[in-house]
Order: structure tokens, then sequence, then C-alpha cells
């Protein structure tokens, strides 16, 4: 599993390692502010409750903790929580039932975008957070096969075959009824010369590869020339976001405030904000993505942590993510959210 990582200025020493560990992990549990005394208290800490006082004081003067106003304890800032994700946290194990739950209930689905959406819904409802899903990103899908059908004397569907099992269709206006030979002969033609290329390729060399074809009789080749971007691009795809559990934030005591459930309530009725943090989440060679708070480039977005991962099916993928309050577990949360996405790319490959 990759968990992004951020090279931190400050070298905490084991003592601030320990306090912040404890405080971070206490936080998470009760969002309550956590004093010297508890941490004392309840950790079996070697550290009198003025040491912890002074290394609390050292870790909010290096921006790892902060100090609300009205408590004498401390809280985690963005940078605690990311050097507590990268450095001190240990991930919790999946059991064996979970997993058998898991799988069984998203081996119902019947096709490729139930199962995102029942996706979307169970990890919703396991996490207790913001689930989103995003559909296959086609662009790095294998090309295998391309099949025409006329389904009226002025409209033909296109079947475009993906090695990883996905099939897209699209519909072309043709303006005329063309006979099942030329329909064959045309498909042969472009399977022939497509064949093993990534969509992107195609969209990206279609016309070259179609050169010598340009003046087709039929005009059929050249339809495909003007329609490419509507054939091979993915980007309309990619903007198709599942997302559910949007009741269980007001759950949390960060959004029992009206003003601040609505504005997740805005932030998730406008899905370009979810697909642009899903984008910053798109890291090549990174399977596995954080993002904490004021690290997220949406403004609406930085009082909250995302957690993605991504599946791949034969070089087609998408991501699987949760969103909820800086404070989530995330040491039981990453550990689901990296299972549910392998889990997501074993069913699309069966």
């Amino acid at each position: 599993m990759k968990i992004s990582s951020t090279t931190m200025t400050e070298n905490l020493n084991d003592r601030e390692q320990s306090v912040l560990r404890h405080v971070v992990h206490n936080y998470i549990l009760t969002a309550i502010p956590v004093g010297s005394r508890y941490i004392s208290k309840h950790f079996e800490s070697l550290l009198s409750p003025a040491t912890i006082r002074n290394v609390m004081s050292d870790l909010e003067e290096s921006g790892f903790l902060s100090h609300p106003h009205t408590s004498a304890g401390r809280v985690p800032t963005d940078l605690g929580y990311r050097y507590y994700v990268d450095f001190l946290m240990e991930l919790e194990k999946i059991s064996d039932e979970e997993k058998l739950v898991i799988r069984e209930h998203l081996d119902k689905a019947i096709d490729a975008e139930e199962l995102l959406r029942d996706t979307s819904k169970l990890l919703g409802k396991i996490s207790n957070q913001l689930s989103i899903v995003t559909s296959h990103h086609l662009g790095t899908g294998i090309f295998q096969k391309l099949e025409l059908m006329q389904v009226s004397s002025s409209k033909l569907l296109v079947l475009i075959s993906i090695q990883s099992g996905i099939i897209r269709t699209i519909m072309l206006e043709v303006g005329m009824e063309l006979k099942r030979d030329v329909l064959d002969q045309v498909s042969r033609i472009l399977n022939e010369r497509l064949s093993g290329l990534t969509l992107r390729e195609i969209r990206d060399t279609f016309v070259d590869r179609l050169s010598d074809y340009k003046d087709e009789r039929t005009g059929l080749i050249r339809l495909f020339v003007d329609s490419v971007d509507q054939l091979f691009d993915d980007s309309k795809e990619r903007e198709k976001v599942h997302i559910a559990g949007t009741g269980n934030l007001i759950e949390y005591p960060e959004f029992g405030d009206p003003k601040n459930f609505r504005s997740v309530i805005e932030m998730i009725e406008n899905e370009d904000i979810i697909v642009h943090l899903l984008e910053k989440h798109d890291i090549p060679n990174k399977d596995f993505v954080i993002t904490i708070g004021t690290e997220n480039e949406e403004t609406k977005a930085q009082d909250y942590s995302l957690v993605t991962a991504t599946y791949n099916v034969n070089g087609v993928s998408g991501r699987v993510g949760i969103m909820g309050s800086t404070r989530m577990n995330y040491s039981k949360l990453i550990p689901l959210v990296d299972h549910v996405a392998k889990t997501i790319a074993e069913l699309l490959a069966t």
C-alpha cells in the first residue's frame, strides 16, 4: 500500500512523537481537546504532566498542535495529522469476516456501473463517511474491437470493446441506410488499424492511421474522422462520480452546526469540485493518496480529509475514496479503502 508522504521540516524526537501520537489518537476517538494530565494518566507515561505540557507547547510552536481558547487541551493541526499518518500511525487489519461481507455484497452487481454504485453505498455505510467512487478512465484502456449496427435509417450504433471487458456504446447520425457488407468492411478496416492501441493513442493518431481511406465511397470513414473525439475521448466517463453517505457527516460534532453541514451539501452538489479534488489524487505511480485539510486546493474542501485508492483493470482505472473530517480514523479507514479498491479490480477482471 502506498501512502502519500510530505517532507517534514521538523524532526521530532521520541518524546515529541509519543505525545503527538497520543494527542492525535485520543482526539480522533473523542473530539475533545487533549490535556497533559489525561496523557499522563491514561497512557502510562513516565513523564510528569508538567513535562508533557512543555512538550505540547513545543509541538504547538512547531505547528503540529493548536490550542483552542476555551480549553486547556490541545488538538492536532493539519501538519500534526500529516506527521501522524506518515510516521506514527499503525494500520489496522481488515478481518476475514469483513472481507467476506464486502465481497458478497459487491458480487451481486450485474454490471460495472451497478458495481460502482453499490461500492459507494457500501463504503459509505461501513466507513460512516462520505464515499466517492469514479467510473473507469477509459483513455488508457486497450482497444479490442469495434462493431457497427444500424438501428434506423439515420442512426448507427458503435460498440467499442476494451480488453478489460468494458463495452462503450456511441450513437452516430449517418443520414443514410448502409448495407451490412459495408458495415462489416469498415469494421474490419478499423479493427485492423486500431487493434492493441489505447483509446488515447487512437484519438491522437486516428487521422494518420486512416489517411488512405479518407475518400472511402460511403463517407463512413470520414464520419469516424469527424467524430473521433466523441468516439475515443473518455472525458465524459471521467466525470461520472458515485457519491453516498452524505448523512453520515451530520453525526460528527464538527458538522453539527447547520452552517457547516450546508457547506458540505453545497460542495457535494457541485460535482466539479469533487472531480477536481480527485484529479489531484490521480498521481502517476501512486495508487494511494491522502490529502488533509489545507492540502486540498479547493477552499470548500479545506476542512476535510480525502483518502483515495486506485482500482486498475488491464490499464483502465478509476478511484475509490472517502471524504470526512480531518479527525477521521485514518488507521482503520486507509486499509478499508485500499481493500475495497482491490476488490473492485478483482470483480471487474472476472
